[in-house]
């Protein structure tokens, strides 16, 4: 059974950086052809697919982000993590990270919510 675990500040400052981390098990993230991503839903709104990172490390990004966005990874610990900068309060919402797979989106994280406030 894959599981994918959120972990990360629920509550950020306006334009002070977003950090996330998806902790998975049951799989490697350097399982071939798999890739992981994050994909945000603001409230009220659908849902927003932002980056991923593939197997083999290349990354690739969503060209409507706003705010200046990273994605890493950790292959010893089977994490890989999301960094997003200057947020404003548009960066509020439920944040998700998935496994995708033959070009489903196949597991999900519970989401875990963050907040853009001072």
């Amino acid at each position: 059974q894959v599981q994918l675990q959120e972990s990360g500040p629920g509550l950020v400052k306006p334009s002070q950086t977003l950090s996330l981390t998806c902790t998975v098990s049951g799989d490697s993230i350097t399982t071939k052809y798999s890739a992981w991503t994050w994909i945000r839903q603001p409230p009220g709104k659908g849902l927003e697919w932002m980056v991923g990172i593939a197997y083999d490390g290349n990354t690739y990004y969503s060209p409507s982000l706003k705010s200046p966005t990273s994605i890493s990874r950790d292959t010893s610990k089977n994490q890989f993590s999301l960094q997003l900068s200057s947020v404003t309060p548009e960066d509020t919402a439920v944040y998700y990270c998935v496994r995708d797979y033959g070009y489903k989106h196949d597991y999900w994280g519970q989401g875990t919510q963050v907040t853009v406030s001072s």
